[in-house]
């Protein structure tokens, strides 16, 4: 596997977002049929972290983003890999790198079915389940941690 690519919002290229949207689009918009406002102003933001992978035509595959929350949280969201790309464990590969050394706390909303990836890096659910576009999901956080401690990854 490959290192995934990273960007700050600044330095997304205007092919690299492209892509990245079009990915969202196909899977939460199209295959889960959420018609729901992806852009929300937050990709572009110099404290938005984007990680990614590419296949060999430059097809973005996997990805998610890391937004610094005002609390000083940091909230892992949009996680996606398409349908042609699943079970390699491209998800997992992007929590690891959007985790490793870091030691603030983070917190995600996760759709309910991928609970068991997220506790694999010491997330935990909290609250109850709800829904979002219909979709069952439940919120689910990582304590701060001492900076070197990696993540779990099995």
């Amino acid at each position: 596997m490959t290192t995934p690519h990273h960007a700050t919002g600044p330095e997304l290229t205007a092919a690299e977002l492209y892509a990245i949207l079009r990915l969202r689009a196909d899977v939460f918009v199209v295959e889960q049929e959420c018609a729901y406002g992806d852009v929300d102003g937050r990709d572009l933001l110099p404290s938005t972290r984007h990680l990614w992978f590419t296949d060999s035509a430059g097809e973005v595959t996997a990805y998610l983003r890391v937004l610094a929350d005002p609390d000083g949280v940091s909230r892992i969201g949009r996680v996606v890999t398409a349908a042609s790309a699943r079970g390699r464990g491209l998800a997992a590969s992007l929590m690891e790198a959007a985790l490793s050394g870091a030691s603030g706390e983070f917190v995600l909303d996760a759709q309910t079915y991928a609970q068991r990836l997220y506790a694999r890096f010491d997330f935990v659910p909290e609250g109850e389940e709800f829904l979002d576009d219909g979709i069952p999901h439940i919120t689910m956080r990582r304590v701060a941690k001492d900076p070197a401690q990696r993540p779990a990854a099995s």
